[in-house]
């Protein structure tokens, strides 16, 4: 199952089991503790969003099909990963769930590798140097309806999504690949 489930049913997944985090925020963590290394069990939420009280998502719901499907896309070989944002048209809207998903992945990253930092190459160091700046980002930079600024978000996603994919490779593909050759 590689098809992210809608952002509308992470949102309501989120508040049912009261984590006071929208789906972007969600996603972007998950993806961070996975591209690290962390382990993808069913308990994430508490783990992405470092409390261990948070209620773990039932079998089935949208939280449990979101760890699935990120699993899934962030190993496709095809390069199937896209990040789960926003449905908003606002360019605004669309700025806050992008760099709020940037911010979210740092977090998770941080969590999911633990107390080393996990050996990078030289690119997948830049990319995640690259990631912390724009986790700076504000919407305030942009305009709705301007379509530079849509032109530039979409470049913005398309970064992200390729500095994920170059993290993943580096902390769980790479060590993967070094376990089978020892």
């Amino acid at each position: 199952m590689t098809e992210l489930p809608s952002v509308d049913d992470v949102n309501q997944a989120s508040q049912a089991l009261g984590l006071g985090a929208s789906a972007a925020e969600l996603h972007g963590g998950l993806c961070g503790w996975l591209s690290a290394g962390g382990a993808p069990v069913r308990e994430w939420p508490a783990r992405v969003l470092a409390d261990g009280n948070l209620p773990t998502p039932a079998e089935g719901d949208a939280l449990a099909r979101l760890l699935d499907a990120s699993v899934a896309q962030l190993e496709d070989r095809d390069f199937a990963f896209e990040l789960l944002l926003s449905d908003a048209s606002d360019t605004a809207a669309q700025a806050d769930a992008l760099f709020t998903w940037a911010r979210s992945f740092l977090g998770g990253f941080g969590l999911g590798s633990g107390q080393n930092r996990p050996a990078l190459s030289e690119e997948g160091d830049e990319a995640l140097t690259d990631l912390a700046k724009l986790a700076q980002a504000s919407s305030e930079d942009f305009e709705s309806g301007n379509d530079d600024d849509e032109d530039a978000l979409a470049e913005i996603e398309e970064f992200i999504r390729v500095a994920v994919l170059l993290l993943h490779g580096d902390c769980v593909m790479a060590a993967r690949h070094r376990q089978r050759l020892n």
